[in-house]
C-alpha cells in the first residue's frame, strides 16, 4: 500500500500544473513569484499531490472552486518544501467559511466550565481537519510582509499535531535537535510573553504568547513574512525554524 502511495505521489509531482491553476497561483499568492525556479516546480508538485489526497468542503453558503482549492494548498504546500513529507497525514478535510465564522467554545478553568462563542480566521483539529476564512485565506497570501497568514499558521499547527497535541513542538528532523529547538523557543516564548505584558513592540505577533503551539504557529508566520526582522531581532529563533523548514526566506528578493 505504501509502495503504491509513493508512486502515485511520484507521478503526480511531474505533471505539468494546468495553465488555470498555475494563473491562480501567479496571481494569488505573491510569495511564489519570489522562489527560485525550482522551488515553483516543487511547490508546483507538492500541490498536484495535496489536491489530489484532501477534500475541500464548502461552509456557510460557500461553493468551493479551483480557486479556493489552488489559493489553499500552494500556502500549505510552502511548509513542505525541500523537506520529506507525508502531506499532513493526520489532516483529511478543509472546511471553508467565506468569512469569518462564530465558533462556540467549552472550557474548563479550575472546575468551572465556561462555554461562549468566538469570532474565528481558521482552526486546526488534531483530528482531520483545517477550517478557514476565504476572506483571510486571500488577505493573508496578499500581503507577504505583515507577518499575518492563517494558512500558514493553521498549517503549522498540523504539523505540531502530527506527533500528538499540538504543544510547539513538531516532529523535528533529528533527535540531537530536540534540546536546541526546546531552549530557543523556550526562551523566546517567556520573552514573548514579557514583551506583551509590557506592552513592548515585537516582531512576532503578542497572539504567539497565548500558549507554546501558538508560538510555533506565529513564529512561522513571522519566518516566512517577516524574515529579515525575524532574523535580526531573534537570530536563534530564525536559525531553529531555518533548520526545521530547510528554507531561508530572509534571502528571498521580494
Amino acid at each position: 500500500m505504501f509502495g503504491f502511495k509513493h508512486r502515485r505521489r511520484d507521478s503526480l509531482r511531474v505533471i505539468p500544473l494546468p495553465m488555470a491553476w498555475l494563473k491562480i497561483v501567479e496571481r494569488n499568492i505573491p510569495y511564489y513569484r519570489c522562489l527560485p525556479i525550482a522551488d515553483q516546480q516543487e511547490l508546483q508538485g507538492h500541490i498536484q499531490v495535496f489536491l489530489d489526497e484532501k477534500r475541500f468542503e464548502g461552509c456557510g453558503g460557500l461553493q468551493i472552486n479551483d480557486e479556493i482549492k489552488v489559493t489553499i494548498a500552494a500556502q500549505a504546500c510552502l511548509l513542505l518544501l525541500h523537506r520529506d513529507t507525508d502531506y499532513y497525514p493526520a489532516m483529511v478535510t478543509i472546511l471553508v467559511y467565506p468569512s469569518t465564522y462564530i465558533a462556540h467554545m467549552s472550557e474548563s478553568v479550575g472546575g468551572i466550565v465556561r462555554e461562549g462563542d468566538s469570532v474565528r480566521l481558521g482552526e486546526s483539529w488534531q483530528h482531520g481537519v483545517v477550517i478557514l476564512s476565504w476572506d483571510d485565506v486571500l488577505r493573508g497570501a496578499a500581503d507577504i510582509h505583515d507577518g499575518h497568514n492563517v494558512v500558514l499558521h493553521e498549517f503549522a499547527h498540523q504539523l505540531d499535531q502530527e506527533g500528538g497535541a499540538a504543544h510547539g513542538s513538531p516532529i523535528l528532523p533529528r533527535r540531537s535537535m530536540y534540546v536546541a529547538w526546546a531552549r530557543v523557543l523556550g526562551a523566546e516564548y517567556v520573552r514573548l510573553q514579557q514583551d506583551a505584558e509590557h506592552g513592548r513592540k515585537t516582531v512576532l505577533d503578542k497572539y504567539g504568547a497565548t500558549n507554546p503551539a501558538e508560538f510555533f504557529a506565529v513564529a512561522t508566520e513571522c519566518f516566512f513574512e517577516k524574515a529579515v526582522q525575524l532574523k535580526r531581532k531573534h537570530p536563534e529563533l530564525y536559525e531553529e525554524l531555518k533548520l526545521y523548514y530547510l528554507q531561508d526566506p530572509a534571502q528571498l528578493s521580494r
